[in-house]
């Protein structure tokens, strides 16, 4: 019984978790300089929104982060976080130059914990694909379900953006490298961010569903 509940939770979750993203590409961006510590913080950040997130979802919260007012607004204002955090991106990326793992201007923690509170993909997953997931693990131990739960979901999270982070460190050792993919991930980053801000003021999506 144990031992199905953690590979359904270990496979469903790699639909969430390995999918490209926002989170992914900001993650990528910021292991070019810190490497696998700049993933592994950001994984923190993401759990800081995650963990409250899972026990908001058990306790019934759902129905919530389904409204479309939520999701537009969160649209909008991620989509706005994530041009901005492009355009710090380019500014390094134009530079070229050896600069300090912190010089993208946010802290990887922040960036964690801003793109996936303003997410609402992200949030979505978890009031769909995640639910059934919750309630099963509320089932089978209670409230303890939910500890049990994060714990077979969120390892993924820290090793899947620390290795993301520790690859683009080994491509960004060399100053021109560093510039061209920081550059490629700003790029990838606006597309993200047109997406979200379009969808949240307008209605409209840029890239399929």
């Amino acid at each position: 019984m144990v031992f199905g509940f953690a590979l359904k939770v270990v496979l469903i979750s790699c639909s969430g978790a390995l999918a490209p993203g926002p989170l992914t590409t900001a993650t990528a961006a910021l292991g070019v300089k810190g490497g696998w510590r700049s993933g592994f913080k950001v994984a923190l950040g993401h759990m800081a929104v995650e963990l409250p997130l899972i026990v908001a979802v058990g306790l019934g919260f759902a129905a919530l982060l389904e409204s479309q007012v939520l999701i537009n607004a969160l649209s909008l204002v991620g989509g706005l976080f994530m041009l901005g955090f492009a355009a710090l991106m380019i500014r390094d990326a134009l530079r070229a130059r050896e600069v300090k793992p912190s010089s993208i201007g946010t802290s990887p923690l922040m960036v964690g914990v801003g793109l996936s509170a303003l997410n609402p993909l992200f949030l979505l997953w978890w009031a769909t694909a995640g639910a059934p997931l919750i309630v099963e693990a509320l089932e089978l131990w209670g409230l303890v379900g939910l500890a049990v739960l994060y714990a077979l979901h969120g390892w993924l999270d820290y090793v899947w953006l620390s290795f993301i982070a520790h690859l683009t460190w080994l491509g960004g050792l060399r100053a021109k490298v560093y510039g061209a993919l920081l550059m490629a991930l700003a790029i990838a980053l606006i597309v993200f961010g047109l997406d979200f801000t379009l969808y949240g003021a307008l209605g409209v999506r840029l890239l399929p569903s």
